[in-house]
């Protein structure tokens, strides 16, 4: 018997096949995803690598073919489905099919388990008593506390026993000899859901929820396994939908998988699946112990629960019985990796579902383009949810426009009208959320006084400052000298915003020191559970005004908060991407849903020099599909996602003359084979290489070459063929190279 091995040497590129002898004493042991020691190479050295799969054939010399050496033992197993879904990741994304395989390990090694121990008295009362004067008349004291403590309570927790009674473990291993008490462990999961099971409140579902529940229970019951896309409005109640379809899962056996884009999110989300579905819920994230991520690896494995949810990672989890994957706010970025391969969650989901069995349904208030524009062609099965649960209205919205604050002679970060509404709301004890947008924060160079932004003329996304006194396009290489003016109207009202959520923090506390002020942003939330403080407290009322980044408008729900102020909305409409307009009006209409969510309405302010903008109008509207239709227009016209695919091929190295003649080499193979493809009746268009925003980063230099076609398939063929050609190539073996499908930023 034989076993079809990885090689664990990511660094030498190396992504074959190799097989191993198994020797007699491994037959029946080893299973597929399993890591095992083997003898590489000439010099025969000890290497670790993975089993993907067996035969009774031998493909090479039976002489030449080496033995297993042994399996580590500490190490956890991939599933064989998970080995699958592997392979796939490393033909869709590219890379290699080791770092596909630790990609779908979640936990890579084996912990400690915890263990909760008890001591357990053997003998009867009447010989417990004997003892205990024995032990007495012996002047036996330790002895004499153990056994007076157990005739009370047969059973005692064996930290109380030895740290409360002070008696060693010497002395009750050698009772536990003379069979006086037995000392007994049990294997406890380190759970870090600790919430209590509260009763489930009963919950009038609208007509929109109820059809959309139907639709999925009902064709899950026949049999029909597809994607859906939930889109409802901000306040739906989509999570309350997403259960109810986890219900009927589970009940026909099933597991379900959740995922969401945030680790500040798995608090509220957790707290309302496990009111619903008791311990049968578990997470996973980074911030968890490795004890604990291992515990719910292994809870998993077993069947312990049925749900479990986390960021992207958790897609991962070993069920053995996958029935669902519910992806939340499927549009959020961190969705896609960042690391090799750059695989993102959506169409990994789907993918593993298709070999599994399974459903998936994505759900947002502010869907991606790439999945509403699949939903509307009828790739995937459109839910809509298009009123708030309880009948509550939208909040009302507010744009500022800063150019007139300006000329008021406002020169303060907020407007008149938020300011206004901030004392009302102060005064009224209800609660404020700020929301500091800087994504893409100082890239791009604003006019403050007409609003202009510093475009690129060939590519339609704003240029970039740099140090050296240049503007430049990450996506073509345009370049051109800093600005010191307004092009347009010629104001010295030129530059980038540069306020923090500190200093936002302090000005708040300075114009309103009655407030009690709470900020969320990577600075504060560095610590485990530093998510979980600072939610809890501003729930709890703790605060007046919780001031952050995008991690505070994504998901939440505070009865109390009625009013949310956005601050510099245009940070994230200029950046320089194509996807700016789309992530701006995600971002406004996820910040708008926060208010109102109660039993009082809400009001949102959005404070914007660009008020004209359509991601902005549309947002104020709180209309999707007035935006979808609109960014479409400008995608089609451009070549961009979804109208067309994206593929980033990344290229770094040490030496920047020898990155500049692989970018040269890596081109020119590129254009060979775009006209492969132009033959056979599918066009290509390749940019670059552009150098990105930042050109080196800890010595190395970068570049970026990008692949347009309006077929996928198309992309992931040229992506077999560069690779191919840079393995075979001994020049690029100094070279670190990625491609990224449909990247979600630039590089």
């Amino acid at each position: 018997m034989y076993a079809d091995i990885i090689v664990d040497i990511t660094h030498e590129k190396l992504d074959k096949i190799f097989q191993y002898r198994i020797p007699k004493e491994m037959e029946g042991r080893l299973q597929t995803g399993m890591e095992v020691l083997i003898p590489f190479g000439r010099a025969n050295r000890e290497t670790k690598g993975y089993v993907i799969g067996f035969s009774e054939k031998c493909n090479y010399d039976p002489e030449k073919i080496k033995e297993i050496i042994q399996i580590i033992q500490n190490h956890i197993a991939i599933e064989a489905k998970l080995v699958a879904l592997a392979a796939w990741m490393k033909e869709h994304y590219g890379g290699t099919m080791i770092q596909a395989l630790k990609t779908v390990l979640p936990i890579k090694q084996q912990e400690k388990q915890k263990e909760q121990r008890s001591i357990r008295l053997l003998l009867d009362r009447r010989e417990a008593k004997e003892r205990l004067s024995y032990f007495l008349s012996k002047n036996q004291t330790a002895r004499a506390r153990v056994v007076a403590a157990l005739l009370d309570r047969p059973i005692l927790p064996y930290e109380y026993v030895t740290r409360q009674l002070k008696v060693t473990a010497a002395v009750l291993r050698a009772m536990e000899e003379q069979r006086i008490l037995q000392i007994e462990a049990e294997v406890v999961y380190r759970n870090p859901v600790t919430a209590k099971r509260t009763k489930q409140q009963s919950f009038c579902y609208t007509e929109a929820q109820q059809a959309a529940i139907h639709t999925f229970c009902e064709e899950y019951r026949r049999g029909k396994r597809g994607t859906y896309l939930v889109y409802g409005v901000t306040g739906s109640g989509k999570t309350e939908v997403y259960m109810e379809m986890i219900e009927h899962v589970i009940a026909e056996g099933k597991q379900a998988i959740v995922l969401i884009p945030e680790i500040a999110l798995t608090y509220q989300t957790v707290m309302r699946f496990y009111q619903r579905f008791g311990d049968r819920v578990s997470i996973i994230n980074s911030r968890l112990s490795k004890g604990e991520r291992y515990d719910q690896m292994i809870r998993a494995k077993r069947g312990e629960i049925n749900v479990m949810i986390g960021p992207r990672s958790a897609l991962f989890t070993p069920f053995e019985r996958l029935g669902l994957i519910i992806i939340d706010e499927e549009h959020e970025g961190t969705y896609k990796s960042e690391q090799t391969p750059r695989y993102h969650a959506r169409e990994t989901a789907i993918a593993r579902a298709a070999m599994e069995g399974a459903s998936v349904v994505l759900g947002s208030a502010t869907p991606s383009m790439e999945a509403f524009y699949k939903a509307v062609t009828g790739e995937f099965r459109l839910l809509r949810l298009p009123e708030r649960a309880k009948q509550r209205a939208m909040a009302h919205v507010t744009v500022a426009d800063m150019r007139k604050e300006l000329e008021k002679g406002n020169r303060s970060i907020f407007s008149d009208a938020l300011r206004s509404l901030m004392e009302d709301r102060l005064k009224k004890k209800e609660q404020i959320m700020l929301f500091l947008n800087r994504r893409g924060y100082a890239g791009f160079i604003s006019c403050r006084s007409c609003g202009h932004v510093v475009k690129c003329p060939h590519c339609d996304v704003s240029l970039s400052s740099h140090r050296n006194g240049k503007l430049v396009c990450h996506y073509c290489g345009y370049e051109q000298l800093m600005v010191t003016s307004c092009p347009e109207c010629g104001s010295s009202h030129v530059g980038g915003f540069r306020a923090g959520t500190q200093q936002i923090e302090e000005l708040l506390l300075r114009e309103f020191p009655q407030a009690k002020v709470l900020r969320m942003d990577m600075d504060t939330t560095k610590q485990k559970d530093g998510h979980e403080k600072i939610l809890a407290a501003f729930s709890s009322g703790e605060a007046d005004i919780l001031v952050g980044t995008q991690m505070i408008v994504k998901g939440h729900d505070f009865g109390n908060v009625t009013l949310v102020g956005v601050l510099a909305a245009d940070l994230s409409l200029y950046a320089d991407d194509y996807r700016a307009g789309e992530r701006t009006f995600q971002l406004l209409t996820q910040a708008a849903g926060r208010a109102g969510r109660g039993e009082k309405a809400g009001e949102v302010v959005i404070q914007t020099y660009s008020p004209e903008h359509y991601s902005i109008v549309a947002a104020a509207k709180q209309d999707y599909e007035q935006f979808f239709q609109e960014e479409m227009t400008y995608r089609a016209l451009m070549g961009y996602p979804p109208a067309s695919q994206l593929m980033a091929v990344l290229v770094s190295c040490k030496e920047e003359e020898l990155l500049e003649t692989a970018c040269h080499y890596l081109k020119a193979y590129a254009e060979t084979c775009c006209k492969k493809c132009e033959r056979a009746g599918t066009s290509v268009q390749l940019i670059g290489p552009a150098s990105p925003y930042v050109g080196k980063v800890r010595d190395t230099y970068r570049r970026v070459i990008y692949l347009k076609s309006e077929q996928e398939a198309v992309l992931v063929f040229l992506k077999d063929q560069l690779e191919q050609y840079i393995e075979i190539n001994s020049g690029f073996q100094n070279l670190w190279i990625q491609f990224d499908l449909n990247p979600m930023s630039v590089f």
